[in-house]
């Protein structure tokens, strides 16, 4: 219950601090711009089964790959444009939300940690 509670708090709630932050002026329409990165979860519909609670996403679905959180970091940090500088902060804030659930959910279920995509790269 605590994890599901901090997981959506970090997805709804912290996105709209870093809007905030981000441009003052402008913190409700950032925060909506980061709302929409959430659409990177429908990636989700090519997995089968389509959820599984003892699943990391982080290198399991497409936009949650590896190579996809490289791009969202090279775009946070070197695109000029401020919207879509915030469109990229807002991925890779949505991939460290759901690394911080794999971390919580592997602390409870060592089976899931041994058959997630992060085990298998850090044991390659």
């Amino acid at each position: 219950m605590l994890q599901t509670i901090v997981h959506y708090s970090l997805h709804f709630i912290v996105i709209g601090a870093i809007a905030y932050f981000y441009d003052k002026k402008n913190w409700k329409r950032n925060w909506l711009i980061l709302l929409s990165t959430m659409l990177v979860d429908l990636d989700h519909v090519f997995a089968d089964p389509l959820f599984d609670p003892n699943r990391c996403g982080i290198g399991y679905h497409p936009l949650h790959s590896y190579y996809a959180i490289g791009i969202y970091l090279l775009g946070a940090i070197f695109i000029k444009n401020s919207i879509i500088r915030l469109i990229f902060i807002g991925l890779l804030f949505h991939m460290f939300t759901d690394f911080i659930d794999c971390l919580w959910m592997f602390s409870k279920c060592e089976g899931c940690y041994e058959n997630s995509e992060i085990f298998r790269v850090l044991n390659n």
